[in-house]
């Protein structure tokens, strides 16, 4: 299992917040319960099996939605 911490820029409404939730908790690998969205500091927190799913396509699917990714960390659980 890893951990990612996924920069994105400013995030403008809560429900962009809702919109990369329930787009990550559709993406098979990534653990549901830890997905967490930080509106205030534009942060993406969520653990997954990269076994099953890459940081990238987990960045692919944010970027998607219209909000770019400015840097992502992955380390160990």
């Amino acid at each position: 299992m890893q951990k990612a911490v996924i920069n994105l820029e400013t995030l403008s409404c809560p429900s962009c917040l809702q919109k990369i939730e329930n787009a990550l908790k559709g993406l098979d690998g990534v653990e549901r319960d830890s997905v967490e969205v930080l509106f205030n500091s534009s942060r993406v927190r969520t653990n997954f099996d990269s076994a099953s799913v890459s940081i990238e396509e987990i960045e692919k699917s944010i970027e998607d939605l219209g909000y770019p990714v400015i840097r992502s960390r992955v380390r160990a659980v």
